[in-house]
């Protein structure tokens, strides 16, 4: 048995949950959690609703309530919400309640006792007309490093360098954008993020299982070198500073530093109110509990990297120091780090401030739980952004998950209902038998060993062509034909589709949660799927289950009812573009130069995780292009290939980079990228016609 810990990325309480809450931070965790509670684990899976801040206080100030009307209004929606999704804590909380205050006073008090925090002053943005200082995420301007226009006060998302709100260029209010920010003098606690500079390097070494966003978003905060940052704010909502001077009345302990807490907090809440043992979440958090090595998963959006993969482990460092100098073990470091990119709405990244999105409550209000949850599981944007679309979301559902598997499924138990009412014998297995359970076991075996890495796409891809192979081998056997002829043989092709059945409603479990309780149950197994054993998926099937009339597994999506849904959102979102395919005139096509070029070398972008600097010999002239190839292939893959190159594009800066051109690729999907390349040998320059 092993020990996992899950903390998931806490959803802001000013606004509903969207699906690229969902998709980002949420669904993974359910499905990571749902996958090792079947493997016999001991699981604890936390998060809760994120409830202080600025934000809050002007969405109470704009509808004329207090901040505590706000945030349990959303609160509660979120827990409705991810009920409906069948996303299942152990304990979803909040930052609001006392118990959180008190485990994050502990928390400031033990770093303090370190010498890890002390009081600066420091030059804040200030808000005139809001007659209030701004926090760093209130405050957007341009990039000093790569000139992005949208940086904010903290971090800028584009190069994903951090920042302070008075390095940015034209500094603006999001709150008054028409009001000239000032910077005031102000006095706060600071964190010595600086003082873990070489614990963290020696920390993050052997990370080589973390995603390669995650590990190089963390090194590239590191190689700049750790800065001290403010842990208080001058705000008015939020945990006061554990300090009696009066100067700190008007001042909070700073969102970034008591939200990550939460995850200790919310797992010392869970043993004291869940697990009726106060002392409980100490297997999961300290170091070598009864010799047992806990390993805690953080999921998160890519915005999120640095303060778990960076602050947070540097909080529970220092934290520790306090510990053991009374005596107490030291608690245990993030394990991984799972950070998703971004879910956009058809190119648009979906966004709670600018209205963007596709709302989680309102997709669920329209369509089965399982098929939403499919449909972000396969899309899900691990390793890149990925898009919504409504056509690809009908698509997917009707054509995969009813069409593939759902079809499987429905053919096999009403063949077994009509011609057998139970589940028949499998007989002597002949070679299609023993193939298909081979597949079934191979399946199993890969799945387990990718869930195992905390990926999830790959993984549910493998299942569904294990759906298309039981299609494949129930058309090949045609047991409805045999069922007059060969009774014996219909049988047994009946017993082999059920049995895959049955491996597929545990292989589905922590996906498809719902759909596969119902088909454990039409299949006549006891209790719930969930408590199944996962390394039973691919074992015999014990005959006799009296099979039931069945009902189809998943209802088709209508596609009038879906295109309804893609007609509103157009309306509501005007910079939603069109996701066909359009045409252009052939004078347009021979205004595109594009020519045969040799890739002469491969560097890493300096200020950039996904992006090569690649130089490119044209024949007459070399070229610099920016290319994201970077997670997808190696650099001596692309050195000395001939590639095809727009070279009429318009140069763009990419992240601080000049691109003179573009570099084109074919895509398979996400995971598989090819440069385009040329068979016979041409010289560098030859024109594409």
């Amino acid at each position: 048995m092993e020990r996992i810990l899950i903390g998931v990325a806490w959803p802001y309480a000013n606004g509903d949950l969207h699906l690229g809450h969902v998709a980002g931070s949420l669904l993974g965790p359910d499905i990571l959690a749902r996958f090792h509670r079947m493997q016999g684990n001991d699981v604890l899976m936390v998060s809760g609703s994120d409830e202080h801040g600025t934000p809050i206080t002007v969405t109470a100030e704009e509808e004329g309530i207090d901040p505590q009307d706000v945030v349990d209004r959303y609160h509660e929606q979120h827990v409705e919400t991810l009920d409906e999704l069948g996303i299942n804590f152990d304990m979803f909380t909040r930052t609001s309640t006392d118990h959180h205050r008190e485990r994050v006073h502990e928390i400031f008090r033990g770093l303090d006792e370190q010498g890890f925090i002390e009081t600066r002053g420091m030059r804040a943005p200030y808000d005139p007309k809001a007659k209030r200082f701004l926090p760093d995420r209130f405050v957007e301007g341009v990039c000093p490093h790569c000139e992005s226009g949208d940086a904010r006060g903290d971090q800028c998302d584009a190069c994903g360098k951090m920042l302070d709100a008075d390095e940015l260029e034209d500094p603006r209010s999001t709150v008054n954008p028409e009001v000239d920010i000032e910077f005031r003098d102000t006095t706060h606690w600071f964190f010595k993020l600086s003082d873990f500079q070489d614990r963290l390097e020696d920390y993050v070494e052997d990370k080589d299982h973390w995603r390669a966003n995650v590990r190089k978003f963390t090194e590239n905060w590191l190689t700049e070198g750790l800065q001290d940052r403010a842990v208080t704010r001058d705000l008015t909502w939020g945990i006061p500073v554990p300090d009696d001077d009066p100067m700190w009345d008007d001042k909070r302990i700073y969102v970034w530093f008591e939200a990550v807490c939460g995850y200790l907090t919310a797992s010392m809440y869970w043993a004291k109110q869940e697990a009726d043992d106060p002392e409980a979440w100490r297997r999961f958090w300290e170091e070598g509990y009864d010799d047992v090595d806990t390993r805690s998963y953080y999921f998160l959006a890519k915005d999120n990297i640095p303060f778990h993969t960076i602050i947070w482990p540097s909080i529970l460092m220092g934290y520790s120091d306090a510990r053991e100098a009374e005596g107490k073990p030291r608690l245990n470091l993030p394990y991984d780090v799972p950070g998703n990119e971004y879910l956009n709405l058809s190119g648009e990244q979906f966004s709670k401030s600018r209205g963007v999105g596709i709302w989680a409550q309102d997709v669920l209000d329209e369509f089965e739980t399982d098929a939403i949850r499919y449909y972000l599981a396969i899309n899900m944007p691990e390793t890149r952004d990925s898009d919504w679309t409504w056509e690809d979301f009908l698509a997917k559902v009707n054509n995969e998950l009813v069409a593939a598997y759902g079809n499987f499924v429905h053919r096999t138990l009403s063949l077994v209902h009509e011609h057998f009412g139970q589940i028949p014998d499998p007989g002597d297995p002949r070679p299609a038998d023993r193939q298909i359970v081979d597949e079934l076991e191979a399946t199993h075996e890969d799945v387990t060993k990718i869930l195992e890495q905390a990926r999830f796409k790959k993984p549910l891809r493998e299942i569904m062509q294990l759906a298309r192979a039981g299609n494949r081998y129930i058309d090949a056997q045609e047991p409805w034909t045999l069922a007059d002829d060969d009774r014996d043989r219909a049988g047994q092709v009946l017993h082999h589709c059920a049995r895959l059945c049955r491996g597929l409603a545990i292989l589905t479990a922590p996906y498809l949660p719902h759909s596969a309780q119902r088909l454990w149950e039409a299949l006549g197994q006891q209790g719930s799927v969930h408590e199944a054993d996962w390394d039973d998926a691919p074992a015999e099937l014990e005959p006799g289950s009296t099979i039931p009339e069945p009902e189809p597994l998943f209802d088709k999506l209508d596609e009038d009812e879906v295109m309804d849904l893609v007609a509103t959102d157009e309306d509501e979102t005007e910079t939603e573009e069109d996701d066909e395919m359009t045409t252009i005139s052939f004078e347009d096509f021979q205004d595109v130069d594009m020519r045969i070029g040799e890739v002469t070398s491969v560097e890493d972008h300096p200020d950039a995780d996904r992006l090569y600097v690649v130089q490119v010999d044209l024949g007459t002239e070399s070229r610099q292009l920016v290319a994201g190839l970077k997670d997808l292939v190696e650099p001596s893959t692309l050195e000395g290939l001939s590639v095809v190159v727009v070279a009429n594009l318009e140069p763009a800066t990419i992240r601080g980079v000049e691109s003179q051109g573009m570099l084109l690729a074919a895509e398979a999907d996400e995971d598989t990228v090819s440069p385009l390349t040329i068979v016979d040998e041409l010289d560098a320059g030859a024109k594409v016609r």
